[in-house]
């Protein structure tokens, strides 16, 4: 009887088999992690998106508030000394006082002095501020404009008037989207075998957009 001669099984290739695991693990991880930290802040975006698409259609009354207050006479001789440049920022204690007077807050902001007061403009997200203080009597005329919480949202979204804070929040979220992007890229090309529809879906997402403004935008 011949002998039938069996071919060696096939040796696995656990090694890559391993790689492969770890490669999706860490892409899973960095994923969800990525996920969870711009999650809130990408609803944020996309609702004000939404929002400032929609600006001109959403009514906005602005409501003014005006204050005066006198500052303390010792305080009031603060301002007689010439500033150091026409923009120096008011000094601390005029500040200070000007702060618990009418609740707006100065100190290092720009100034524009003349000779007879002292202007500091105090921009912020969803309204407008400004306090003037007359050098000769102290006396402090300040105003608020408050647009609403819609154009306070839509001004985070632009970074407008918000601050150092929000301005390097702004650059981490976005950090957090792109590593969301690129490790959701990669998944998708790893489990793309498995899911025909991958990159056709994902040549749609590409040239729609790309489509509507070479052919609506001009």
């Amino acid at each position: 009887m011949d002998q039938v001669r069996l071919s060696p099984p096939r040796a696995p290739r656990p090694a890559k088999r391993k790689w492969r695991g770890w490669w999706l693990k860490q892409l899973h991880t960095w994923h969800w992690v990525s996920a969870a930290i711009s999650l809130v802040a990408m609803l944020l975006f996309a609702v004000t998106g939404i929002t400032l698409n929609h600006a001109a259609s959403i009514a906005a009354t602005p409501v003014v508030t005006t204050r005066n207050a006198p500052l303390p006479p010792l305080i009031v001789q603060a301002l007689a000394a010439p500033p150091a440049s026409p923009d120096a920022p008011l000094p601390p204690r005029v500040a200070a006082a000007a702060e618990r007077a009418v609740g707006l807050d100065p100190t290092g902001r720009a100034a524009e002095w003349s000779d007879a007061e002292v202007y500091v403009a105090l921009p912020r997200p969803g309204g407008d501020a400004w306090l003037s203080i007359d050098r000769a009597s102290g006396r402090i005329t300040a105003e608020i404009t408050d647009r609403g919480w819609i154009s306070y949202l839509n001004d985070l979204h632009k970074g407008r008037n918000s601050g150092a804070a929000w301005f390097w929040f702004i650059d981490v979220f976005a950090g957090a989207c792109i590593l969301f992007t690129l490790t959701g890229l990669l998944l998708l090309q790893l489990h793309a075998r498995h899911r025909p529809s991958t990159w056709p879906l994902v040549a749609v997402g590409l040239v729609l957009p790309a489509l509507l403004a070479m052919l609506f935008i001009h």
